[in-house]
């Protein structure tokens, strides 16, 4: 018997519900890395700088990105995919990250998006994205790891 045999709404192929959504995350967020390297979907792709508010190009033609920061997005996506192979690091990857998401939020918001120090090259729009980002990550982790644990003492 399955760890999700007590909910079997869906193909969970075994796996807690806490850890299809931390594959979820890590999944999105390693797309959306590639895609920031994409002509076409990034649009003034000539303009995409290593690092920096130099950077002007737009995935999507909304969101500013730069070469860091994709591959910054292609190694949280990573982390997400090795860490949810067990429910804890599910749970730790989208607590931890989305804690990490929320002060990158806050950091971009405060420095401003011609400064300098602004190296991830993050307009309004990404913050606030990363913001909600961090906030549904946080929201899931607490909300599907009480589902883990009360899974986890009923099994005992």
């Amino acid at each position: 018997m399955s760890t999700s045999a007590s909910h079997a709404r869906g193909f969970h192929f075994g796996r807690q519900d806490i850890q299809v959504i931390g594959l979820g995350v890590g999944g999105l967020l390693m797309l959306v890395g590639v895609l920031g390297f994409i002509p076409g979907i990034t649009a003034q792709y000539s303009e995409l700088r290593f690092l920096g508010p130099e950077s002007q190009a737009l995935l999507f033609g909304v969101f500013q990105v730069s070469m860091l920061l994709n591959i910054v997005q292609l190694a949280v996506g990573a982390l997400g995919l090795v860490m949810s192979r067990t429910a804890h690091g599910a749970r730790n990857y989208l607590m931890g990250f989305g804690s990490l998401y929320i002060l990158l939020s806050i950091y971009g918001l405060s420095v401003g998006v011609d400064s300098a120090a602004n190296f991830l090259s993050l307009n309004t729009v990404d913050n606030w994205t990363h913001m909600v980002l961090g906030i549904l990550m946080i929201t899931a982790g607490w909300m599907f790891a009480q589902y883990y644990i009360d899974d986890k003492k009923a099994r005992k």
